[in-house]
């Protein structure tokens, strides 16, 4: 007995033999994009002076309607090495309640000092390869010397909150993560003019990125 064969035969639903349709007449169909659910707030800002020159190692800091919770964690390390007679880097932003190390990386010895509020502190001299801690428990800016080395200078930055960062020589720090809503942005830098060395303005943080350029009075 000869098997039986049928017809092939596959099953298409009406909305894909309508399109088919479509194709094969020259008409095509181009569907609009689906609105696409806003991403992480993402700030980009420039720090620049008077002259509209970008300004270097200023630290902005962004805080919203409500306070930071839990721990605060930076992706640089927290230290201040000594270096060729020098703080490096010059300008350090840690969280409050960080223990910051203070490696000496010179062929001479270094004796550590702050005289400013928010950390009165004196560390005695230690040598090459040696390291030295402090704990830095109240926000503000700290000044950072030398009791050998005069021209030695640098600075810590204590805050409270988790969008903070330093400009780059370009002026440029970009803050993501941050909630929508309205918001406070603190500059500060050693030379700014203003109270506590800060300028402080409001901001509105909407969601995706933004950008805005702070201009700031530099002595």
């Amino acid at each position: 007995m000869r098997p039986i064969c049928f017809p092939s035969f596959v099953y298409r639903p009406r909305a894909t033999l309508a399109f088919a349709s479509l194709v094969a007449a020259g008409i095509v169909l181009v569907s609009a994009p689906l609105a696409e659910a806003a991403g992480p707030a993402s700030l980009r800002i420039q720090v620049v002076d008077e002259r509209g020159l970008p300004v270097r190692d200023a630290v902005v800091e962004l805080r919203g309607a409500k306070p930071a919770t839990g721990a605060i964690r930076f992706p640089w390390k927290m230290g201040m090495a000594q270096k060729g007679l020098q703080f490096t880097p010059g300008t350090l932003i840690v969280a409050r309640g960080s223990t910051v190390a203070f490696p000496n990386l010179d062929t001479v010895r270094h004796s550590i000092y702050s005289f400013s509020k928010p950390a009165r502190f004196e560390i005695e001299l230690y040598g090459r390869d040696q390291t030295r801690t402090h704990t830095f428990a109240v926000t503000g800016s700290v000044k950072l010397g030398c009791n050998i080395h005069d021209q030695m200078r640098g600075y810590i930055r204590v805050t409270d909150t988790p969008f903070a960062g330093k400009t780059d020589g370009n002026g440029y720090v970009t803050l993501t993560g941050m909630a929508g809503g309205g918001a406070n942005l603190t500059v500060w830098h050693p030379q700014l003019r203003g109270m506590a060395n800060e300028s402080k303005s409001a901001i509105t943080i909407t969601g995706g990125a933004q950008a805005h350029k702070l201009k700031v009075a530099i002595k």
